[in-house]
């Protein structure tokens, strides 16, 4: 071999090195196949509401994982009970929120700010408390809403004690509306495309995911 001449690779080394791609790339995409055929067994257990009713309470004020993919598993397992899994989501997640204003108002410094530091999300924290100052209603009905991670709002709307009503009230209507469009475009769906679903399951993980990394961008440089 010449100074110049390129280094050759082996067809066993290139197969070896495709291999490891092949393995990296799959990874994610069975890993969120087996979740959500886990997800998907919820639908018929006798624990899957209570499951159901304590992502949503927790992911509200602590729990960092959204219940959005639990509802949608829920509701394409049993989709005549689209409208329960909805107000189940709802409640819990209201009540999930009552209690991050609550720990935001009382014991910030030995609960909350943990939970902010956990998450690495203290710019995002200073950054809600300044959306507060403007519109206080409007920032908590955009939060709940969308993918915004809600119980960053729900804390700071305790520490800073904004009106507890009209907290309560944001929450239920943004929550309220989020989960039942979700529930609801799984019932219609979920009946007719379950197969579909199935199949391209850790493509729309994978959207939901990057969905909810852009709530978080959104926090730092949009409010």
């Amino acid at each position: 071999m010449t100074e110049n001449e390129p280094e050759r690779t082996s067809p066993g080394q290139a197969q070896r090195k495709d291999s490891v791609f092949i393995k990296i790339v799959n990874w994610p995409r069975k890993t969120i196949r087996r979740l959500y055929a886990w997800m998907m067994k919820w639908g018929d257990s006798p624990w899957a509401e209570r499951a159901l009713f304590g992502f949503s309470f927790s992911e509200s004020s602590f729990f960092p994982i959204p219940p959005d993919p639990l509802l949608i598993a829920m509701t394409v397992s049993n989709t005549k009970k689209w409208l329960r899994f909805a107000l189940i989501t709802a409640t819990a997640s209201v009540l999930g929120a009552a209690l991050g204003y609550l720990i935001g108002f009382f014991v910030f410094e030995t609960i909350g700010q943990p939970i902010i530091d956990a998450y690495h999300l203290q710019s995002d924290f200073e950054a809600v408390q300044q959306s507060y100052t403007d519109t206080a209603f409007l920032a908590v009905f955009a939060a709940g809403f969308t993918p915004i991670p809600f119980k960053v709002f729900t804390l700071a709307g305790g520490f800073i004690g904004i009106n507890f009503p009209a907290f309560i009230l944001a929450s239920f209507l943004s929550r309220g509306a989020r989960f039942a469009l979700v529930s609801w475009l799984a019932h219609k769906l979920g009946a007719k495309y379950k197969d579909k679903i199935e199949k391209y399951i850790d493509l729309l993980s994978l959207i939901f995911v990057v969905l909810l990394v852009l709530g978080f961008v959104a926090i730092r440089y949009l409010l």
